[in-house]
């Protein structure tokens, strides 16, 4: 008897008290029905709000209350019912009796009277539960596992009062801007994207490059419209595109400062280990696509957004000593105005997000084999559980840790934050799972599973559906899907087959597409936000590996004002109502 058997056994045992009853209420008892299909358990989303079927089957011919419990019993998309809503056998009766009527008043009162008598048959008939040996290591596990026990006796990690530092950002190196290549039109679209060499899942057949680029298209037609290769010595391992909020500035992620000096000392050590060494951010004219400073922040970049209209909200993989691991940038004058150590928040940070108001960076314990290790060593089975993971919510007027969030899973990569700052949902590559957790208490609102390894996502326009890449992160698995699923109560909806290793999906500014970016085949794959079509496919120059994605919108005068990044939308865009492409 698996764990969602004896789950739902338990929902049947207390409920036949009363007895069978001679009569029933059939009108009050399908008044509840409704009640559950439409609102508590909302059958509806599976199931369509007819009950003709949409990805779950149709309930139009009146399932017996018996059928409904063998699917509760056996069927595991509906765990998340039997765990988090513990429909009872009333609540069976009522179901099957709403279901009964819809085709007209065919539930009668005896047929209501032999509904619950053969509930009664199915759980005397199950008889008592076989008994196993827990050993004490089973038992600390079985403790382990119930989260509940985490956000009742969770400790705070972080220092008080403020945790405000500061660090001097040094220019190393200027250059000429070079000759204006990208010439955009007045009111029109683009994206702009950074991308590191050829990607590995490329076609063998291209031309191949090492070296990264700044590549900026038009987001109506889809068409890469000019790109820059960055000189051989000022590569480094890309993982974000960011631009100033006046789209004037592009930054990308340039080699450690020993190595910028000397290139031909062979001191680039790998790809792989330039993860780990503290890096230089280039900064970038977004018009001729040209460095024009590099910049020593203290630490290798990782992701970076824009923050409330005027600086950068930007984390770091790794920082030296007396560097930040989350700071604010200023790109009008390129200083850091305050930032924060991950050792005052009392773990190892990850990546960080805004509302614009907040700033929530996702923790890791120290140890457990490292930033990624942990997640992996779950993910593969050599670790049975680790320490929780949580988010930390600071306020950067005064670098105070305001709240800290412990989520469901291992190794949260992405933060997805509704535009009512209500909810957070947080992917977590090590687990294979995503969360909704509640912004004002910390509540855990659903948990469900993804498919491997998820990266980022996103919401869609009515913030009724949340888009996951399923990017293989920490599992040792290659991802070529997204999953999509009820924001509202985490049911799966779709699976999209989209390319390898997408770890960026975005909503486009017009709320119709989709934009998910392929590590793998250096490639973005546009969907349909409403029939999950693929729409087009962009590559990019020498299929380079691209992250993050940023849109730029032009006035009559030639201005630039970003309007969407990887953090959200910009300058009051509602991609509800939706910007022409």
């Amino acid at each position: 008897m698996n764990a969602l058997q004896r789950s739902s056994l338990l929902l049947l045992s207390p409920l036949f008290a009363s007895g069978l009853q001679a009569q029933e209420d059939v009108a009050e008892l399908a008044a509840q029905g409704r009640d559950l299909f439409f609102e508590r358990v909302s059958c509806w989303v599976c199931h369509g709000e007819d009950a003709s079927g949409l990805v779950g089957p149709t309930l139009r011919h009146g399932p017996t209350p018996v059928e409904i419990q063998e699917q509760l019993d056996s069927n595991p998309q509906m765990g998340v019912i039997v765990a988090e809503l513990a429909p009872d056998a009333d609540d069976l009766v009522a179901l099957a009796t709403y279901l009964g009527n819809l085709e007209g008043d065919s539930v009668t009162p005896e047929m209501i009277a032999g509904w619950r008598g053969d509930l009664q048959a199915m759980m005397d008939s199950r008889g008592p539960e076989a008994e196993f040996i827990v050993t004490e290591r089973d038992r600390l596990v079985m403790q382990i596992q119930d989260f509940d026990t985490v956000l009742a006796d969770w400790p705070r990690r972080a220092k008080a009062g403020s945790l405000r530092r500061d660090y001097d950002v040094q220019t190393i190196a200027t250059y000429d801007a070079g000759e204006q290549i990208f010439f955009p039109e007045p009111g029109e679209l683009y994206f702009y994207q950074n991308t590191g060499g050829t990607a590995r899942r490329a076609p063998s057949n291209i031309e191949r490059s090492e070296q990264t680029q700044v590549v900026v298209g038009d987001a109506n037609t889809k068409k890469i419209i000019a790109a820059n290769t960055m000189p051989y010595e000022l590569r480094g391992a890309v993982h974000t595109t960011v631009l100033s909020p006046d789209g004037r500035w592009l930054y990308i992620i340039g080699p450690s400062a020993q190595v910028a000096a000397a290139p031909a000392a062979g001191g680039m050590g790998g790809m792989g280990n330039m993860l780990r060494t503290p890096a230089t951010l280039l900064k970038v004219d977004a018009l001729t696509l040209q460095p024009v400073k590099q910049l020593a922040v203290g630490g290798r970049t990782h992701h970076g957004q824009i923050f409330q209209d005027r600086y950068l909200l930007i984390d770091t993989f790794v920082s030296e000593p007396d560097g930040l691991d989350v700071f604010l940038l200023d790109p009008e004058t390129d200083e850091i105005i305050g930032g924060i150590k991950s050792e005052d928040l009392g773990g190892s940070n990850y990546t960080s997000y805004t509302d614009d108001e907040f700033i929530y960076i996702l923790m890791q314990p120290g140890g457990d084999g490292g930033a990624i290790g942990g997640a992996t060593f779950v993910a593969n089975g050599q670790a049975t559980a680790l320490r929780p993971y949580w988010v930390t919510k600071i306020d950067p007027t005064n670098w105070e840790v305001v709240a800290e969030y412990p989520y469901r899973g291992y190794r949260g990569d992405w933060i997805i934050i509704d535009s009512n700052s209500d909810y957070l949902y947080v992917p977590a590559a090590g687990s294979s799972n995503v969360t909704k957790v509640n912004n004002r208490t910390g509540a855990i609102e659903w948990s469900t599973a993804t498919g491997t390894g998820p990266y980022g996502g996103t919401l869609n326009a009515s913030e009724t559906e949340l888009w996951i890449a399923n990017k293989g992160e920490a599992t040792g698995a290659v991802g070529r899907t997204l999953t999509v699923v009820d924001a509202q109560n985490g049911q799966p909806l779709e699976t999209v087959f989209s390319g390898y290793m997408v770890d960026h999906v975005l909503l486009a500014p017009n709320g119709r597409e989709m934009w998910a970016t392929s590590n793998g085949e250096g490639r973005i794959y546009v969907f349909d936000a409403e029939t999950y079509e693929r729409l087009d496919v962009i590559d990019m120059p020498y299929r380079g590996n691209p992250h993050g994605l940023v849109w730029v919108q032009y006035d009559d005068n030639g201005v630039g004002r970003v309007i969407r990044d990887q953090g959200g939308f910009h300058n009051g865009i509602d991609p509800a109502r939706g910007l022409p492409l």
